[in-house]
């Protein structure tokens, strides 16, 4: 079984990722990339950040260790989102950077994020590299050759820094309820989007180590909706765990979802002159109202598979500027080589300021197809695309659909189990084929 998913390694901390696994993987990561990318000119340096998870202490320790063992200098970082390591990484030249988180998982699980020279996410290739170099003997450095820890009590103040430079008109007058998550974004997001002008509320922003995203975050909105509608604020923002993602509740309680978001940055992007060949990329999960809304805007649409590192690459290969993802995750190379949650937020709050609408206003760039998603778990995943039985069924469906809906079924890159999605006119329609889809998945690959 692989160990890197569409997202890095993740799993039950202390069972799936232990201290010994973390330590192998930050040594082979160390070779690879050093190796393959590193500055062969200076000592090799690495940026180490973790989410507010209690198994990030013993995680980060691990991988301090083995990177410090191979010969790197680590620079800890602290408690900060992912796209702050990836800017880090960037900003100061380093040879690699970690990331410990598990991002929307529960508190009890952990994860490994590894990012390039450049603050780039990894490339399969090399990916199955550190994979394969985790069994290898290697030359252990000795005396002055081995790494040093230090600590960089100044990375939160650039990453804010970085944020702000982004903000081009003040977000004054505008009331946001801003949700942590209980995690990475707790320190950081309440205090950029007050030095931008607006009024904040900060909800779910005390990490204890076991609150993360329990009940609160992108993944639980209810909470969210909750505050904005009490406060009477103009919007609420929602992160997750380690806030490299970014949902949004209008003042009227609606979920502003990254499809949503995607159409009115592409659609203020172009106003600017910014949206480069008129083209947004996005994934193969985007609504079915994504793509319709964009073609009326005259905005052309690339497509890839799921996963930012996949949008980021398809941005790379044309000079894309703009690209996302449903879930939240949005890439601006303008500002960022990743998805970045709190630069997300700013700019959707930025393009209210700018424009003098509401994002209620705004979010009527699209209307949403019916869609539903199920779930099928504990199946035998890799064997999806090889059943005749399920490739009929799906076939039979989209003849029924035609071109007033969709049919995606995907295997999950870090979980057991298929996501079947289909799109149609009404909930009713979508239902029912999800559903019958759902019942030739569990009989075809359990």
């Amino acid at each position: 079984m692989a160990l890197f998913g569409t997202d890095g390694i993740r799993g039950l901390a202390n069972v799936d990722l232990t201290a010994e696994l973390a330590l192998d993987v930050a040594v082979a990561a160390a070779h690879i990339l050093v190796e393959s990318l590193g500055d062969k000119n200076n000592r090799p340096r690495a940026i180490v950040g973790q989410d507010s998870r209690a198994s990030g202490e013993f995680l980060e320790a691990a991988v301090v260790a083995g990177l410090t063992s191979a010969g790197v200098d680590v620079y800890r970082v602290g408690v900060l989102p992912t796209p702050a390591i990836a800017f880090l990484v960037a900003e100061t030249g380093a040879d690699l950077g970690v990331m410990i988180s598990a991002s929307h998982n529960p508190a009890p699980d952990n994860g490994i994020k590894l990012f390039a020279r450049g603050g780039e996410k990894l490339a399969d290739s090399l990916e199955a590299a550190i994979e394969a170099r985790l069994s290898e003997p290697w030359q252990r450095p000795t005396g002055s050759r081995v790494g040093r820890v230090i600590d960089d009590n100044s990375a939160r103040e650039k990453y804010i820094s970085h944020l702000l430079k982004s903000v081009d008109v003040s977000l004054a007058g505008i009331k946001v309820v801003i949700d942590c998550a209980n995690g990475a974004a707790s320190f950081v997001a309440p205090v950029a989007l007050e030095k931008a002008g607006a009024t904040v509320i900060a909800i779910a922003n005390t990490p204890n180590g076991l609150n993360i995203n329990d009940g609160v975050g992108s993944t639980h909105l209810d909470f969210l909706r909750e505050a904005v509608l009490k406060n009477k604020a103009d919007i609420g923002i929602a992160h997750d765990g380690d806030a490299d993602r970014c949902l949004a509740i209008d003042s009227e309680g609606n979920v502003i979802d990254g499809d949503f978001i995607l159409a009115i940055l592409a659609r203020g992007f172009k106003a600017r002159g910014k949206l480069k060949e008129s083209t947004v990329v996005a994934t193969v999960m985007s609504n079915l109202g994504f793509l319709v809304a964009m073609k009326e805007a005259g905005i052309n649409v690339a497509k890839t598979a799921v996963g930012d590192r996949y949008v980021l690459e398809n941005m790379l290969e044309n000079n894309y500027t703009l690209g996302g993802e449903q879930s939240g995750h949005i890439i601006m190379r303008e500002f960022a080589g990743t998805g970045d949650g709190l630069l997300t937020a700013l700019q959707i709050i930025s393009e209210m300021a700018r424009t003098k609408k509401s994002l209620h206003e705004l979010a009527k760039i699209m209307r949403r197809f019916p869609q539903v998603l199920i779930n099928v778990s504990d199946v035998a995943k890799e064997k999806l695309d090889s059943s005749s039985a399920i490739a009929a069924a799906v076939a039979k469906y989209e003849a029924e659909l035609g071109d007033t809906g969709r049919i995606l079924l995907r295997a999950s890159g870090t979980e057991p189990l298929v996501r079947v999605m289909v799109e149609a006119q009404s909930d009713s329609i979508a239902k029912d084929i999800a559903e019958k889809l759902a019942k030739v998945v569990t009989e075809e690959l359990r």
